[in-house]
């Protein structure tokens, strides 16, 4: 850790920095862009950091177009930002509200970019409370939005040999690593027979699109201070009320992909009536924009929630990975949701029974008698 002075270390929460020479490479970048955006050096704090190699810090402007910015580093030998810069295009060329990049070192990894504020949508709810419908349709507008423009080539595909290298994480890293299990040939030739039916069933939708973390989570809420998520009465849902991040992933695949990962979320569980509820309403809007959902809604919403179980047993072996090998552990907490969603969507259909049982075995779960979607 660098206790190094410098003149950012005025601020009451300056960013540690582990690298001294990372620090000095940030300075002289930053000190060029210090007057030509009215940057505050002595405001720069931390922002947030992501279950990646990237940090975010926040740096207040004197004044201008912008009250604050925000500076990505992301370490070149960890990150890529080129996929960033990209996707980030792509999106803001759709119609979305996406971070604009003012200034980039390709070398070092340093990025300066308009900041969409400081809420996401997932602390601005009320998680005991019913959930809110009007910031789910604005991402659902987003969602349309981003995928009604679409075009193959732009992004790499989300095909067989990625959707089984994600799955792979599952029985590596959760299984074997944080259960402490080795799966007999049986119990493997069970979960491969599964994976393979599960990656068919996918690609069997339409490609478009992916963001591949579509969740409240990286949805902000436009405006400063207190948000609120109502909606002015009678305003349609909005594509750019909720600005998207964390895109640096995206994928060409999958229809079935991001409406999963909006409502099967990776920190909190909806009632199922309302997971319905919002996947209609996607579904309606979908085919009305003359995307590839297909004519009958059950077979829509079975391919999201088979598409939302690859999901799931990825994530599952990710944040068992982000504990073990990254040492992050509050990841780790979440994981029971996953295998809670896995256990759901298994049970509602025969041809995966046996996953069921096996994950039910590895989890050291007893079968219950009922079962209720997103509980145990």
């Amino acid at each position: 850790m660098s206790t190094t002075s410098s003149p950012l270390a005025t601020t009451p929460n300056p960013p540690l920095w582990h690298d001294a020479q990372r620090q000095a490479h940030f300075e002289a970048w930053l000190a060029p862009l210090v007057p030509a955006h009215d940057l505050l050096p002595h405001s720069l704090r931390l922002a947030s950091a992501d279950a990646s190699f990237r940090r975010y810090l926040r740096l207040d402007c004197a004044g201008g177009a912008h009250a604050s910015l925000v500076v990505m580093d992301a370490p070149p030998d960890k990150e890529d930002c080129q996929p960033f810069v990209h996707v980030a295009q792509l999106m803001a060329q759709a119609g979305l509200r996406v971070p604009e990049v003012l200034a980039w070192d390709r070398t070092q990894g340093f990025m300066l970019l308009t900041d969409l504020g400081a809420h996401t949508l997932l602390q601005a709810m009320d998680l005991q409370a019913p959930p809110p419908l009007a910031p789910y349709l604005d991402a659902v507008e987003a969602l349309v939005t981003w995928q009604k423009a679409s075009q193959p080539g732009q992004l790499p595909p989300y095909d067989e040999a990625l959707l089984m290298r994600e799955l792979a994480l599952f029985p590596q890293w959760y299984v074997g690593t944080y259960r402490g299990i080795t799966l007999s040939d049986a119990q493997r030739k069970v979960m491969d027979q599964a994976f393979a039916r599960i990656v068919a069933h996918n690609l069997t939708w339409p490609s478009v699109y992916v963001h591949r973390d579509f969740m409240p989570r990286n949805l902000m809420i436009a405006g400063a201070g207190t948000p609120t998520l109502a909606a002015a009465p009678g305003s349609a849902p909005s594509a750019t009320r909720l600005g998207v991040l964390d895109f640096q992933d995206a994928v060409y695949g999958p229809i079935t992909y991001d409406i999963a990962s909006l409502l099967r979320d990776a920190f909190h569980t909806w009632d199922e009536e309302f997971c319905l509820d919002v996947t209609i309403r996607y579904w309606e809007k979908a085919r009305k924009a003359g995307l590839p959902v297909g004519e009958d809604f059950g077979d829509f919403y079975k391919g999201v929630e088979w598409m939302g179980l690859q999901r799931h047993l990825k994530v599952a072996g990710i944040f068992a990975r982000l504990t073990l090998r990254d040492g992050k552990p509050q990841y780790l907490a979440d994981t029971p949701r996953f295998i809670a969603y896995i256990r759901a969507t298994c049970s509602r259909y025969i041809e995966l029974k046996p996953l069921l049982r096996l994950v039910e075995s590895i989890a050291g779960i007893e079968a219950p008698m009922g079962f209720a979607f997103g509980r145990v």
